[in-house]
């Protein structure tokens, strides 16, 4: 499986289609996804063992050892508030936002090939906060998109800490990013409404926030036909990767393509800013790429894109 993780993400950076592929695993009659640009490798739970942590977060089972590094490992089932089977057999071992973690399922079954237009948003029926979108087969079977991220910021408070937590800019600098018109793709709600919150403390007022790329291509594609220069409707955009309807990369690729928004700023911060997905970001003209949550270092590319102000001299001042 980790050698087939490899090879579908080579295959996937080099297509810049609006696809992206899953691991489809299932706790008990369930099934769920996960992004495989997450997912390092898929071990049998079985053949290693757990050591218990003492005052471990409920939703950590303790730390299992994988090639000499000790990872956590999250009892999904209990986490989700579902019931599987009695021993589950699989191990999805991931890489968030920089961070290791193992995610203990009953199963993993295969990896799907889709297109983002093909997620449909989750229906509210509840707290939904842990599923950012569902997927339906020709065989009526729907697959569950899991927000890995949001269990994560759940279990290790540093990573919201982090997305709330920047460096106090003078009154001039503040007064300039009020000025500016900021154009946010981000389907997380929590992250979302996080990045939003911090930006807006930090003086940017005027956000423009959309739950998936297709969503901030529309907002701005109408902005390019209005008159007047296309820096007056928007300075810059910061965008997710992974979002449905229409992934980050999707959007970048558009935007460059574009007469009159080819030039505006665009920082990639996502959680699958890996060495892999940094080159395709190159490739696609990112002026930019940070992963969550270093919302200081996102600040600091943005006062510089907009304003050509380094973030070190500011920080000297």
């Amino acid at each position: 499986m980790a050698e087939d993780n490899k090879e579908k993400k080579g295959i996937l950076l080099e297509t810049g289609t609006n696809e992206f592929e899953i691991v489809e695993f299932n706790i008990g009659d369930v099934n769920y996804g996960i992004n495989v640009a997450k997912v390092r490798e898929v071990i049998t739970a079985a053949a290693f063992p757990v050591t218990s942590m003492p005052q471990a977060h409920p939703y950590i089972d303790g730390l299992f050892t994988l090639r000499g590094r000790a990872i956590p490992l999250v009892n999904l089932p209990r986490c989700l508030n579902v019931h599987g089977t009695d021993k589950p057999k699989n191990i999805i071992v991931t890489e968030i936002n920089n961070y290791n973690i193992g995610f203990l399922v009953d199963n993993v079954s295969r990896i799907h090939r889709i297109s983002w237009k093909e997620m449909e948003p989750t229906p509210e029926v509840g707290d939904q906060s842990r599923v950012v979108g569902i997927i339906k087969f020709d065989n009526e079977k729907i697959v569950l998109l899991l927000d890995f991220e949001t269990i994560i910021a759940e279990i290790n408070p540093e990573i919201n800490q982090k997305l709330t937590t920047f460096t106090e800019a003078k009154e001039d600098i503040k007064e300039l990013r009020s000025k500016e018109h900021i154009v946010v793709a981000e389907d997380s709600p929590m992250l979302r409404d996080l990045l939003v919150s911090t930006l807006h403390e930090s003086g940017y007022n005027f956000i423009k926030a959309n739950s998936n790329g297709q969503d901030a291509w529309d907002y701005l594609s109408a902005l390019a036909k209005q008159d007047g220069e296309i820096k007056d409707h928007v300075s810059l955009i910061v965008s997710d990767i992974e979002m449905p309807k229409m992934d980050g990369h999707r959007l970048l690729k558009l935007v460059r393509e574009d007469e009159r928004l080819h030039d505006v700023p665009v920082i990639l911060f996502s959680s699958l800013i890996n060495e892999e997905m940094r080159r395709k970001g190159q490739e696609l003209g990112a002026n930019g790429q940070i992963a969550k949550p270093e919302i200081n270092q996102l600040i600091g590319l943005m006062d510089k894109l907009i304003f050509n102000i380094d973030p070190k001299v500011e920080e000297q001042a």
